[in-house]
């Protein structure tokens, strides 16, 4: 089924939006939070936390990229999650050392979703739509999806330290148009 037929079944609130929206994006939802939260449970309570966020979106938001919209909106419930399952237990696990590197950058890990702190978000859309493809492609990778660099670098066919290259200069060149914008800690 097309995005816009979901999402007019949305407005017209019918819970087939619901399984049509599962069936669509339910496994890419599911890795996205996987990668965050390492269990099946919690992952898959994200993804229903995700489904019920969306519902309640959707009047009166209409997304323009629906996969978009829900993977936004499963990685910060993910993150919100992996924080409450973690608040004791800080420097273990993957989501520490992905917030580590950006530290340097940006003083609150979360990427903001719509309607708050856009000013940040429009920030990091106009500072990655000046980056070459393929390091755009590895930032999003690490720091949105939340992938190893490993991974990464198996994904694209490039040596790891290639990777953690381009993503130290990316943090460098992320970090002083922060500095020009006044947004940095």
């Amino acid at each position: 089924m097309e995005d816009s037929a979901i999402i007019d079944l949305f407005f017209a609130r019918s819970e087939k939006a619901i399984s049509e929206t599962s069936a669509k994006y339910g496994k890419m939802l599911m890795s996205v939070s996987l990668r965050i939260l390492k269990s099946v449970e919690d992952a898959e309570e994200a993804l229903s936390d995700t489904l019920m966020k969306t519902w309640n979106s959707i009047p009166p938001t209409r997304p323009d990229v629906l996969s978009a919209f829900l993977t936004k909106i499963i990685r910060n419930v993910s993150l919100d999650k992996w924080n409450l399952l973690h608040a004791d237990k800080r420097g273990a696990g993957a989501v520490p050392a992905i917030l580590d590197e950006l530290e340097e950058c940006i003083a609150d890990s979360r990427i903001p979703v719509p309607g708050e702190g856009m000013e940040l978000k429009e920030i990091l859309d106009a500072f990655l739509e000046k980056e070459k493809p393929e390091a755009r492609k590895i930032f999003v990778r690490r720091y949105f999806f939340g992938s190893e660099v490993k991974e990464i670098a198996d994904l694209y066919g490039i040596g790891e330290s290639k990777v953690k290259m381009t993503l130290a200069r990316m943090r460098e060149r992320l970090r002083k148009r922060l500095e020009e914008e006044g947004v940095t800690i």
